[in-house]
């Protein structure tokens, strides 16, 4: 069985790592990777493939700093090309990037099998280019792998008990990825406080409204300053819009800090506080590191966090935030034995699915060549 695995961001590399190291253990499969280039990094360099034990890509077809057309348009170009060359078998991608929408309308226009890991999520927010990529992706995908059972139920209400495609709930690649790299955590410099908040802002519905920002930073700033340090490593988008405000770094209560890579973050999750953030991915860390989090937003993928009370949200008021933070930064760091997302054997599970799946596909090609 032969597999191409779409990706274009560092974390979809870190997800697609997971499966990677279970296709690993099969001798009768070969994956191909191509990364789209769709999120620039400089960390990404051979020592990030070394380090995070992630296979390197066999494509790099380098297309980022676009529109969001522009972006999805040539993508799909060059992914076609790809795939017209290997004849997979499968085309797998991940969550709700451009290149997810990009990899799985190649495949299908191909009429190449595509599987869809972290299906069924919805944030109902139609102005979120990530909610449009990921409902289409559902839409044409053969089998929608889900992370929460929440996942599958947001299908099911939409109909896609009707459609011809496979709903499992195969758990979440990100718990896997959290217990294979827990002990390899790095600190990623030694000033850091003792005892500090994490907090991270990246998301264009908060960074590219400049009311929405300042309060934001008004309410970290006086939590800083008068209850407990925020740590924020700065999101480049971010950067650039606190700049265009006229913000001064050197008088701030805050302590910035540079963009860190995965190791690192594992590391600043793992020892803080309280984790404060507008990041669906960094919602879920803070649950696999026991943390409490206070979600800068108005809605969430990750309902499921809500409504165990291990998330709040409180969008951009800066006095919701400030409360909030009173209230949460008195409980205490909890056990989360009730597993919201699996048990740790997503890879394996997804394997064990396409393996099946592909067996039998070839039975069924026999008895129609045999009928």
């Amino acid at each position: 069985m032969k597999i191409v695995t779409i990706v274009g961001a560092r974390p979809q590399f870190i997800k697609a790592a997971v499966v990677s190291r279970a296709f690993s253990k099969h001798p009768n499969i070969q994956e191909i990777i191509v990364h789209t280039g769709q999120h620039f990094d400089d960390n990404m360099s051979e020592i990030f493939f070394n380090e995070m034990e992630i296979p390197k890509p066999k494509y790099n077809i380098a297309i980022n700093g676009l529109s969001h057309g522009a972006m999805t348009g040539q993508m799909l170009e060059k992914i076609e090309n790809i795939l017209l060359k290997e004849k997979p078998d499968w085309v797998i991608v991940y969550g709700d990037t451009n290149s997810t929408l990009a990899g799985a309308l190649s495949a299908k226009k191909l009429h190449i099998k595509v599987a869809h890991v972290e299906a069924g999520l919805r944030s109902y927010n139609m102005e979120m280019p990530e909610e449009v990529n990921r409902i289409i992706t559902d839409r044409i995908s053969d089998i929608l792998f889900c992370p929460t059972q929440t996942a599958v139920n947001n299908l099911k209400k939409e109909g896609y008990s009707n459609i011809k495609c496979d709903i499992v709930n195969v758990g979440d690649v990100m718990q896997d990825a959290a217990n294979f790299y827990k002990d390899k955590a790095k600190k990623p410099r030694q000033d850091l406080p003792d005892n500090y908040i994490l907090c991270t802002i990246h998301r264009a519905e908060n960074t590219d409204n400049p009311k929405y920002l300042k309060n934001i930073i008004a309410a970290l700033e006086k939590i800083s300053l008068e209850k407990c340090p925020v740590v924020i490593p700065l999101h480049p988008r971010t950067k650039i819009k606190l700049n265009e405000m006229n913000y001064v770094f050197s008088n701030s209560p805050i302590v910035f800090i540079s963009p860190v890579g995965y190791l690192e973050m594992v590391w600043l999750l793992k020892n803080c506080k309280i984790v404060m953030t507008d990041s669906g991915g960094v919602q879920k860390e803070a649950y696999f590191s026991n943390k409490y989090c206070i979600t800068l937003r108005e809605e969430t993928e990750w309902v499921e966090l809500v409504e165990n009370n291990y998330n709040v949200l409180v969008g951009h008021d800066l006095n919701k935030i400030i409360e909030t933070y009173d209230i949460v930064s008195k409980y205490n760091i909890f056990d989360c034995r009730d597993k919201l997302y699996g048990n740790g054997d997503t890879g394996d599970k997804i394997l064990s699915i396409l393996i099946n799946k592909h067996n039998l596909s070839k039975d069924n090609d026999i008895k129609k060549a045999n009928a």
